[in-house]
């Protein structure tokens, strides 16, 4: 059992109350209790008891032994003076404050359900987390528990990508258009290489390459030259001209010193199509068709406008070649609208969310949001089980929200702070209440 557990024990009162009384035999009467406290001190504040005759307002410390307390220091800390019920699973010492005084204890042990005890611990020790730990009692949650908690950990996914939008923008001077380029570079790496497109879009400032993004030839140069992709002995005669244009570009801006080296990118397991200089190719093409991203993305209306906007045509060479030098054996595929839809959901609707936050447009997150209804479901074997356990899966709404409550939730077991896990913690109405 973990301490949380006796958390959300305590926080939903899910506890035989009948004749309550302390562990020095004093009558107990729960009025409120206490509100989770999140910073450091006691685990409840502003807890309302009765304790006997007296009426306690304070704090509720929660230990699965007594005997925590005293391990945990909490007799040398001042702050847990104010501490006017300690709560347990076992009573196996008593404890004091600074002053001396002991402090009131209930033990829980005695006090849970079976039933509950039994529910946890499938919860906790249940299969293996990509098998959900829930799914075995899944069949008793409402299909609307279902719906409410995707949705929930789908905003909370959007939120936490928005705040790291708001972070590069604080980093970028608060320019929405150097975010925005920074944003879109990282995103062209789709996983395998966002971490050196990220660094390859601060080694390259947005006002180089707005000097030369009406020549598509001079941008390609600047983008494979600065990611170390253009080799010195070129292999042919196109490459040869991208490296002379990269080496005086370099030489004019000073660029030599942040310029990253070959083997900062990862060609490993990527197909062909994916591989990095295709894809500096294809953003050296959006780069040349739109001479502004900040506002062309923030104002495209819907998804098949974005996907006109991200699926600019590269140029001639790369539509026959891989690598610099290393010809295809047929066309090579460009940027598709798989892709598009991704750099959609990583890209544009946080960088919307978080700008629409920044202004405060309310009606702006929610059409932000709203683009990932227009987009077709992920298709993904990590969420296969869920498809199979029947949770709604229609659109990238669906995809982000069920991802989202996977690594969240149901990976690292946080079942106590899940809907779906509360849902089938929570005991039966007893006859009266129904």
């Amino acid at each position: 059992m973990q301490e949380d557990f006796l958390h959300y024990v305590w926080q939903h009162q899910y506890f035989d109350k009948a004749d309550l009384r302390t562990g020095q035999g004093e009558a107990l009467v729960v009025l409120r209790p206490g509100y989770r406290n999140a910073d450091a001190g006691p685990d409840f504040l502003s807890a309302r008891l009765q304790l006997g005759e007296v009426e306690w307002n304070g704090a509720v410390e929660i230990h699965l032994r007594a005997s925590d307390w005293q391990r945990h220091g909490h007799h040398t800390d001042a702050r847990y003076d104010q501490v006017v019920l300690h709560v347990v699973y076992a009573a196996d010492a008593p404890v004091h404050r600074l002053d001396g005084s002991e402090v009131p204890v209930l033990a829980l042990g005695a006090r849970l359900a079976p039933t509950l005890l039994t529910a946890y611990d499938q919860l906790m020790r249940g299969p293996a987390p990509d098998l959900l730990p829930c799914a075995a009692a899944l069949p008793t949650v409402p299909v609307l528990t279902r719906l409410m908690m995707v949705e929930r950990v789908l905003l909370e996914r959007v939120a936490e990508k928005a705040a790291g939008v708001q972070l590069l923008h604080e980093q970028t001077g608060a320019d929405w258009e150097t975010t925005a380029w920074q944003l879109l570079a990282a995103g062209f790496g789709f996983k395998k290489n966002t971490e050196p497109l990220a660094r390859l879009a601060r080694a390259l400032p947005l006002s180089v390459l707005r000097r030369h993004r009406h020549d598509q030839r001079q941008t390609e140069a600047l983008l494979l030259g600065q990611a170390g992709l253009l080799p010195a002995d070129a292999p042919d005669e196109y490459c040869a001209g991208l490296r002379r244009e990269y080496d005086f570009l370099a030489h004019k801006y000073a660029l030599a010193a942040t310029a990253l080296p070959a083997h900062s990118w990862n060609f490993l397991r990527l197909r062909p199509a994916n591989f990095p200089p295709v894809r500096l190719a294809q953003l050296a093409a959006l780069l040349h068709r739109l001479p502004r991203l900040f506002q062309p993305l923030l104002d495209a209306p819907d998804v098949a406008t974005l996907e006109k906007l991200l699926l600019a045509p590269v140029g001639e060479y790369w539509r026959r070649h891989y690598r610099p030098g290393v010809a295809a054996a047929g066309a090579v595929p460009g940027l598709g609208r798989s892709s598009a839809h991704l750099l959609i959901s990583n890209v544009v609707v946080p960088l919307r969310v978080a700008y629409a936050q920044s202004v405060g447009d309310q009606a702006g997150v929610e059409a932000a949001v709203e683009l990932l209804t227009q987009l077709p479901r992920e298709q993904s074997s990590v969420l296969a089980p869920y498809e199979a356990l029947q949770f709604v899966h229609r659109s990238a709404a669906d995809s982000q929200g069920l991802l989202a409550l996977r690594q969240g939730y149901c990976q690292p077991r946080r079942c106590l702070h899940c809907a779906i896990g509360s849902r089938i913690l929570q005991p039966p109405l007893s006859p009266a209440a129904r």
